[in-house]
């Protein structure tokens, strides 16, 4: 029996191809359930965290390396359609800012809204966060600070999206993701046993001096709006970020950081 090897294609308008690009778009990425990170690093991290892609495409030329030798070679051996190509078709697929010589199509990983959970426990709820760049950003800080997961609440973007899955360098295969909407979230909320947590322009408590409760869940607005009345009125506490400059906010993804880390800190002196 021969053994599997890459299909070498040069056409643009090839349709597995085009199947690729198409997942560019949002519509394309929830109807198959797929999405394509690049990169070799990042597929490394995919392959360690047990994921295997459904299509491996790669510049012919560039897996001379040991590193996207070993890729190949393990999305051949888990059965992968792998994809030698031209320049031309491999810059139709990459991002335009820096392009990468390997990318990996992979099924996107939904869980559950968490039944049980350790009093040290921490977990992230998100109200429609916007950005795809902040979104990703934290769900590389929630694998950095070992919380548990992400609640993505409502009308959120897309975490399997080109530029969320690029600013996660990788962590999109470690960090559970939940999406869920408004009333069954509020639904879930009312089991929490511990802190549920909310940044908010009106509290009084700073945040680096509250007394957090475990299980904590951390709450936070959407970029602008922040926290809708009905997610405001479920935490159990409202903390603030002190500022002492002129703006009144950070950054989402710079408020979360700093947030996260005071908690999961306070639990286990990180």
């Amino acid at each position: 029996m021969n053994e599997a090897a890459p299909r070498v294609i040069t056409s643009l308008t090839n349709d597995r191809i085009k199947a690729i690009r198409a997942l560019e778009m949002r519509k394309e990425r929830k109807a198959t359930g797929l999405f394509v990170a690049e990169g070799a690093s990042i597929l490394v991290t995919a392959r360690d965290a047990g994921f295997v892609p459904t299509s491996l495409v790669y510049q012919a030329g560039s897996a001379s390396g040991p590193v996207m030798r070993s890729l190949v070679g393990s999305a051949l051996a888990g059965g992968a359609d792998v994809l030698e190509v031209s320049e031309a078709v491999l810059g139709k697929l990459s991002s335009k800012d820096n392009p990468q010589a390997m990318l990996g199509v992979f099924r996107q990983r939904w869980a559950a809204l968490p039944k049980t959970v350790a009093s040290d426990d921490c977990w992230l709820a998100l109200e429609e966060v916007r950005d795809p760049g902040n979104l990703g950003t934290i769900i590389r800080t929630v694998d950095a600070v070992g919380a548990k997961g992400i609640i993505l609440i409502g009308n959120a973007c897309d975490p399997y999206s080109r530029e969320a899955v690029r600013a996660t360098m990788g962590s999109v295969f470690a960090v559970p993701l939940v999406r869920v909407s408004r009333e069954d979230f509020l639904a879930w909320r009312a089991g929490w046993r511990g802190d549920v947590v909310g940044t908010h322009l009106d509290a009084r408590e700073d945040f680096r001096r509250a007394a957090y409760k475990g299980p904590v869940l951390l709450v936070m607005g959407s970029e602008g709006p922040g926290l809708s009345d009905s997610l405001t009125r479920a935490c159990s506490r409202l903390v603030k970020i002190p500022m002492a400059g002129k703006l009144d906010s950070l950054n989402l993804a710079v408020a979360t950081a700093l947030t996260l880390y005071q908690i999961r800190g306070a639990a286990l002196k990180i």
